[in-house]
């Protein structure tokens, strides 16, 4: 994975959606959704499922947000991720990291042939911490 990649997707000024966000702080869409906010992103939790997740509203889909976010976080089953990613082209989101385990072969390629910038394989948690607080 190109650092230059990982850098372009972590600039904090980006606007950044996690897609299966938890109330369950045992959850990796929990873990996730707080270590984006806790280091100071603007990051929207999106769950259908539920209200409010660390105090902020929740929203149960991408085209509910109030603004656009720059990169989408997928923390679900890979056939949901599937769904999602056309879901991103239909809004014009080119900027999409698929947690491990939330990929798949169709949604990868999806991508690509939609120029949407994909990183999967890697945690974004993970990502962030490699290329340091100063971004």
């Amino acid at each position: 994975m190109k650092p230059g990649l990982i850098r372009g997707f972590l600039n904090k000024r980006n606007v950044i959606a996690v897609v299966g966000a938890s109330r369950d702080p045992k959850k990796y869409g929990h873990q996730v959704y707080r270590d984006l906010k806790e280091a100071g992103y603007k990051v929207y939790p999106v769950n259908p499922n539920a209200d409010e997740i660390l105090g902020d509203k929740c929203y149960p889909d991408l085209e509910s947000l109030p603004t656009k976010p720059n990169v989408v976080d997928i923390v679900v089953p890979p056939k949901v991720t599937e769904e999602i990613v056309k879901t991103c082209k239909e809004l014009g989101i080119t900027k999409v990291w698929m947690q491990p385990g939330s990929e798949s072969e169709g949604a990868i390629n999806f991508c690509k042939e939609n120029a949407i910038d994909c990183i999967h394989g890697l945690c974004i948690m993970v990502g962030r911490r490699r290329l340091g607080e100063h971004l």
